[in-house]
């Protein structure tokens, strides 16, 4: 069974051995849990996003690669809108480049639902439409080379 938060939208039939797809996209879903507010208003560091780019990152470079990669570097970040605790947000990173062990990638992480808790309804929350974009980035990673990959 597929964990329904992980979708990846390449061809996975295709394997590591056809080489990087400029356009394949990996998206992931996750809730935001209160432990990992820092601040008032239960606001999230923007350090939270920036993890969730390395996870779509690494699942990229293994359906891409067959390996996990490793992150270079960051060339753009832009902090739009706050993430908080109770937030579902969706991750995505897309493949925009790929040279022969640079893979630059193009990140996004919106907010899908937002906790909307009152006194009277501690638990509820609200479906965004349209989700708000809170984070972009765009990043490199590097895979090793394709005679080091198993």
């Amino acid at each position: 069974m597929t964990d329904p938060t992980v979708a990846t939208t390449s061809d996975p039939a295709a394997g590591p051995a056809a080489g990087p797809a400029v356009g394949t996209r990996v998206v992931h879903r996750r809730y935001v849990p209160y432990s990992h507010a820092h601040y008032a208003g239960n606001l999230v560091d923007g350090a939270y996003s920036l993890g969730l780019f390395g996870d779509v990152a690494t699942e990229m470079c293994i359906v891409t690669d067959g390996d996990e990669g490793l992150f270079a570097s960051y060339s753009d970040v832009q902090f739009v809108a706050p993430v908080r605790a109770g937030d579902v947000l969706e991750v995505t990173a897309e493949l925009v480049r790929a040279g022969t062990r640079s893979r630059v990638m193009d990140f996004t992480v919106h907010v899908v639902a937002r906790g909307a808790a009152t006194d009277d309804a501690p638990g509820a929350a609200a479906l965004l439409d349209p989700p708000v974009l809170a984070t972009s980035a765009t990043g490199t990673v590097v895979v090793p080379p394709r005679s080091a990959r198993v």
